[in-house]
């Protein structure tokens, strides 16, 4: 089983360095364009189904790639939401951080608990489609952490639109590739 990761695309929040979180902003022209790119990376025939976020600019995005691939769109996730920003969402990054340092505090939702909905959303989508290829469309924050946790490494940010690779062998989950990046050696969980 291989589980493709896809931030979505870029909104105008992205583009004014504001934090989305939770907050439902829809995708923009340049967002819509990555998530037409990611197509190629993913390259047609290597999927079986694309699942998403139900927020709206995951959604799309899924939208476009599963128009691109020729597959069907598949169900969203509420495990795959972005973490919760709370009060810090529509912040622009000099704003919450004087207010909230290393996002901790007004009602920012904890990365031990966004990490925990990340892996409870692959084993969710592992029990729904055994054995298949599955792109899954969601958020920066949670794939960046959801897969450092699984490989016991950090990795930087998520870019838009990237596609970042996982693969399951022997129930072990390998991270292959992180923004569109191949890894050296596998990292395993």
């Amino acid at each position: 089983m291989k589980l493709g990761f896809i931030r979505h695309g870029q909104t105008d929040w992205n583009a004014e360095g504001r934090l989305q979180g939770s907050s439902d902003i829809p995708l923009n022209e340049v967002g819509r364009q990555q998530a037409r790119d990611a197509v190629a990376v993913l390259g047609a025939g290597s999927w079986d189904a694309i699942v998403s976020s139900p927020l709206s600019r995951a959604r799309e995005t899924a939208e476009i790639i599963a128009s691109g691939l020729g597959i069907e769109l598949g169900r969203s996730y509420d495990e795959l939401i972005e973490r919760d920003y709370g009060q810090a969402e529509g912040m622009q990054d000099g704003e919450w951080e004087k207010l909230w340092p290393n996002k901790v505090g007004g009602g920012i939702e904890n990365l031990d608990s966004v990490v925990a909905r990340g892996l409870a959303a692959i084993e969710l989508i592992a029990a729904d489609f055994p054995e298949k290829n599955v792109a899954v469309v969601c958020h920066g924050t949670i794939i960046r952490y959801t897969l450092s946790a699984l490989a016991g490494n950090q990795f930087d940010s998520i870019l838009n639109g990237s596609v970042s690779l996982t693969d399951n062998v022997a129930g072990l989950w390998m991270v292959r590739s992180v923004n569109g990046e191949t890894l050296g050696t596998p990292l395993i969980q």
